[in-house]
């Protein structure tokens, strides 16, 4: 996955624990998807990307559209390798929707809300973080479940039939969801742990 930074990533390196070996192995066949959008936060998109290759997972990039860049708030650029609209539910065992002014971007892109709808109602893990949950509120898969994100989206989530919380990370059946760029290691642990089958 080609990973630019024309910035200083805000993000400090994953220590592996003495099983990371297993997990690679235990998730070398799994796939996961990774939105992006112009304005995602750095840290929010590359700590999970790097956590999940570490653990053996293929990520995808998944953009408006394929092959192109986008620029985090910090810096950082990524290059997108597929498209959402080229992409479905089946090519991945989960999906992550990074925050930042991204996903307010993202909601408005239909192949992307499609997709996370889709990913949400098969039952795979959809992980969102800080502003992340805009998407999923725009895909209609809150009503009902606990989620955390960003303080000031919280409004947002209870208006559209989520239970707020203040937490790092919250796992709600597939939904997981943290709040800051300080929840990534945790958030990212959750999403392994669902792939891995144990939460």
């Amino acid at each position: 996955m080609p990973l630019t930074t024309t910035g200083s990533p805000n993000h400090e390196p994953r220590v592996l624990s003495p099983d990371s070996t297993i997990a690679a192995m235990t998730l070398s066949g799994k796939r996961v998807a990774v939105l992006v959008e112009e304005g995602f936060e750095d840290a929010e998109l590359s700590g999970p990307v790097s956590g999940l290759t570490e653990a053996g997972v293929r990520v995808t990039i998944v953009g408006p559209q394929a092959a192109r860049q986008y620029t985090g708030k910090r810096g950082l650029v990524i290059t997108s390798d597929a498209a959402a609209g080229a992409v479905r539910s089946g090519d991945f065992d989960a999906l992550v929707i990074p925050g930042g002014y991204a996903p307010d971007r993202m909601r408005m892109r239909h192949a992307m809300v499609d997709l996370t709808r889709a990913m949400a109602t098969d039952g795979k893990p959809v992980a969102a973080i800080c502003h992340g949950p805009q998407l999923m509120i725009s895909a209609g898969v809150l009503r009902g479940r606990t989620v955390t994100c960003w303080p000031s989206i919280a409004i947002d989530v209870t208006n559209a039939g989520g239970l707020y919380v203040d937490r790092p990370v919250v796992h709600d059946a597939n939904l997981i969801t943290s709040r800051k760029p300080d929840d990534v290691p945790q958030f990212t642990a959750a999403l392994i742990s669902a792939l891995e089958g144990k939460a």
